[in-house]
């Protein structure tokens, strides 16, 4: 009879195992169709091209393959790997009996007055008292409601999530890099039109000079001449220290003592590719980082809710040892006579501490509330991003296409402008002008193509991209 007892019990005890008394809360559905001025059945996105296929610059790879070795933001996020590792390894352990090996010697010498030591004296002939023992003991706890289980997917979704965070890091200094490299060649090509505007403007101000000697110009004219001359001249070392800071970020985001950033390619030289497809949005929920993190971290909270409920049942204890024991040193290891074992169940239930355990799973519950918010607030971030670089693409590019026609008619202009002055039929106002437009628009014209590589670099980072 107590063998069927002890049957049933286990029987039922498998039975609740397979029991949850947390029902899991969902992934919120919070995503558009389609992206802001994006077709809906554009489902290609630049998000899932790898990174060495979409960035074919080898300077540029280079230093982002330095970046995400020495990067200090990259290192600190793989010693979060490691640990959240091990705490995971930690929480599998879980399912294990706790294991004990206890060794232990001793002797004691009771009082002769006592009971004790007259009983010793009477019956054994002696003052004291000897026991050597070795045992080795075994504790599990019965994961009937989940608890358990519940740590052990917390401790996997907290492993993922700092992956994901490693993800999130590589993806944002890819961009920073790219970003940073792509400002450097900005401000070489800066410097360069900078450098043939002071040529031009040097080359303008002797022939006014030799037109004011010779009595056709006034000292005016000379006097703009030379400050059109001071202007391009003082755009240089501007231009000149804009770089060293570039390239002392640049090598701080690489890890690198501040140095000179080898490069060879031209700002001109880089291509925009036409079209740049985003994809449906409903793909950001499996390839960035950040929204992955968020719906990880929902995970964790649906476990702890769990582990919560969990405690408000009992808890089934099975505890069993066992090993050898002897009054002498002499027969320590005389077996069987020295052998012992026990084995013992215990059912624990929470009693007055209702209250406390009520509180820790309206608390619990309240957290996964808040990483529910978090998810959509990730998503929508995510969303709008995409949005605005797909704005800016397309945005820019029709400004570099205005830009650069400027440009080219601007530089018309200048050439006409100094042709005109040479043969007289045109006044020195009228060259400073043109020259002074030219340089302001070629700039400007190089500004516009880094904002351009830099919103495709932002717009591969907020589809996922720069992981891979």
């Amino acid at each position: 009879m107590k063998q069927f007892n002890l049957a049933l019990i286990l029987l039922v005890t498998l039975a609740w195992a397979g029991c949850k008394v947390s029902k899991n809360v969902p992934l919120p559905d919070a995503v558009p169709e389609a992206f802001r001025s994006t077709a809906p059945g554009d489902s290609a996105s630049i998000g899932a091209i790898p990174l060495r296929s979409f960035i074919n610059d080898p300077a540029l790879l280079q230093l982002i393959d330095t970046a995400l070795i020495n990067n200090y933001d990259m290192q600190m996020a793989l010693q979060h790997i490691d640990a959240a590792e091990v705490l995971f390894k930690q929480a599998k352990q879980g399912y294990l009996p706790e294991l004990k090996l206890q060794v232990s010697a001793n002797t004691s010498r009771p009082s002769d007055n006592s009971l004790n030591g007259f009983t010793l004296n009477q019956f054994l002939g002696t003052s004291h008292i000897e026991d050597y023992s070795a045992a080795l003991s075994a504790v599990w706890e019965a994961d009937i409601w989940g608890k358990i289980r519940s740590r052990k997917a917390a401790a996997l979704a907290g492993f993922l999530q700092t992956a994901e965070a490693r993800k999130a890091v590589q993806t944002h200094l890819v961009a920073q890099v790219a970003q940073g490299y792509y400002n450097l060649l900005m401000l070489d090509a800066q410097l360069e039109i900078a450098r043939k505007n002071l040529m031009l403007s040097e080359s303008t101000l002797r022939m006014i000079q030799l037109q004011s000697t010779a009595g056709q110009v006034t000292s005016l004219a000379v006097q703009q001449a030379e400050v059109q001359r001071l202007t391009a001249s003082q755009l240089i070392p501007q231009l000149e220290e804009q770089i060293i800071l570039q390239e002392n970020a640049l090598n701080v985001l690489i890890g690198t003592m501040p140095k000179t950033i080898n490069r060879k390619s031209r700002l001109e030289e880089m291509v925009i590719p036409d079209e740049l497809h985003a994809g449906f949005p409903s793909t950001l929920l499996s390839r960035r980082p950040d929204i992955k993190s968020a719906e990880l971290a929902l995970n964790v909270a649906n476990a702890k809710v769990g582990e919560a409920q969990a405690s408000f049942y009992p808890s089934l204890v099975i505890t069993a040892g066992g090993g050898i024991n002897a009054l002498k040193a002499s027969n320590w290891f005389n077996i069987p006579a020295s052998l012992f074992g026990l084995v013992a169940g215990g059912i624990t239930q929470p009693v007055f501490q209702r209250g406390q355990l009520k509180a820790n799973l309206e608390l619990a519950k309240i957290e996964r509330e808040k990483t529910v918010i978090a998810f959509r607030q990730s998503v929508l971030n995510a969303v709008g991003e995409v949005s605005d670089e797909l704005t800016k693409v397309e945005k820019l590019k029709a400004q570099y296409h205005a830009a650069a026609e400027r440009s080219r008619v601007l530089e018309t202009a200048s050439s006409n402008a100094n042709l005109l002055f040479n043969r007289g039929m045109a006044n020195y106002l009228e060259v400073i002008t043109a020259q002074g437009n030219l340089l302001q628009s070629e700039l400007q014209l190089a500004t516009i193509k880094t904002r351009q590589l830099n919103a495709v670099v932002e717009l591969y980072r907020s589809l996922g991209g720069g992981w891979n």
